[in-house]
């Protein structure tokens, strides 16, 4: 008769949240042998310690990791335990990645029409345009579009664009042979940044479109292929259009502002803009803040904006010194390179908040932030 601290394999699976199939089978591959079975029944027991083990087998099972892995994960020390466990996930990123080649490459197949060339850019050039404009994607599983990359080609120039519809970026790119022919999609923005390296190692880079991807070549270097997206990419050139007149500009140093608002508490800043400067301060108090040095022309004004929205906004800017272009604390502002003007972020303020309480703080609260006014094919996406 078993032990009456054991339990049977039913009771442990439901304590483990392994199926009783799953038990046999680890029973019979020496991975997870019960305590004990009846000789006449054959119904397995197990002991309370093996639970731990059991569970540690099921959440290595759950990320695909073979079961002579899973028992040296099991086995081993922490340290080396560790190391096994990367060592499985990179080779599992590595595979699906060769996979997502593999598949790009049998998609840009399937009509039989030739590709069509779109540019021919430098690598290194065009792997810097694409880090910068990246930064202003998200993932948003009910509009995955934002993930991705506008890439908008002339005979002139190359123009790559993305927005989180908080924030805008947009590059445009003098191309090393003028292209034949005018193209515009959206590729896949997590798969640009997994090409990247390959990019900015092709000193020459030729880019070519089929339906479904495009293709990225240099010489003496693999292809790389990039999906397409096919949702309706938001109409950015009618927003752009249709911005106010810039109110008030104003230059500033790029490092010092950056780092204020590093050191900003809280997660929004006030910018206070006036003849004399700028200075930042917490959003939602008054505070000293800190005085930035700056060339403005216009009225003066107070802008308040998310530290994730103006932060990377800045960050990516060109050179030492940034151009602000003002239009009012509740319209989008311009933020480009005072001395290269081919990289344009714009990012959207936070809501001025009204204080109703003449004896309230100096600095009223901001309100939510507001996307920008994208249009799509079939509405507004705000």
């Amino acid at each position: 008769m078993p032990n009456a601290e054991l339990m049977p394999i039913g009771d442990f699976a439901r304590r483990t949240g392994l199926t009783p199939s799953a038990l046999r089978f680890y029973a019979d591959s020496g991975l997870l042998p019960p305590a004990e079975v009846d000789p006449v029944t054959g119904y397995r027991y197990y002991r309370a310690d093996q639970v731990a083990r059991a569970s540690g087998l099921r959440r290595l099972r759950e990320i695909a990791m073979p079961l002579a892995t899973a028992e040296a994960v099991l086995d081993a020390e922490p340290g080396e335990a560790a190391r096994l466990i990367d060592a499985h996930v990179a080779k599992a990123l590595a595979d699906a990645e060769a996979v997502r080649r593999k598949a790009a490459v049998i998609k840009s197949s399937l009509t039989g029409l030739p590709s069509l060339p779109v540019a021919a850019l430098r690598g290194p050039v065009l792997a810097d345009a694409i880090e910068q404009v990246l930064t202003a994607t998200a993932h948003d599983p009910g509009m995955p579009v934002l993930g991705g990359l506008r890439m908008e080609a002339t005979p002139e120039a190359v123009t790559l664009t993305a927005t989180d519809r908080y924030r805008l970026a947009t590059r445009t790119l003098v191309p090393a042979e003028p292209a034949t022919a005018r193209w515009a999609a959206t590729v896949d923005g997590d798969e640009l940044r997994t090409a990247l390296t390959h990019i900015r190692r092709s000193p020459l880079l030729r880019i070519e479109a089929t339906p479904h991807a495009i293709r990225l070549y240099g010489a003496g270097r693999a292809d790389r292929h990039c999906r397409l997206l096919t949702a309706v990419f938001p109409d950015h050139r009618l927003m752009l259009a249709s911005l106010p007149e810039v109110t008030t500009r104003a230059t500033v140093v790029k490092d010092p502002l950056l780092r204020a608002l590093e050191e900003l508490p809280g997660e929004r800043g006030t910018l206070r803009v006036t003849r004399q400067g700028l200075r930042l301060q917490p959003a939602d108090g008054p505070g000293p803040g800190v005085p930035l040095p700056a060339r403005v022309t216009g009225p003066g004004l107070r802008i308040s904006f998310e530290l994730i929205t103006l932060y990377p906004a800045l960050s990516t800017a060109v050179g030492p010194d940034v151009l602000l272009d003002l239009r009012g604390p509740d319209r989008p502002v311009t933020i480009r390179s005072a001395d290269r003007g081919d990289l344009t972020t714009l990012a959207m303020p936070v809501r001025p908040g009204h204080s109703t309480c003449r004896s309230g703080p100096a600095t009223p609260p901001a309100g939510p932030a507001r996307p920008l006014h994208l249009t799509g094919q079939s509405g507004r996406f705000a």
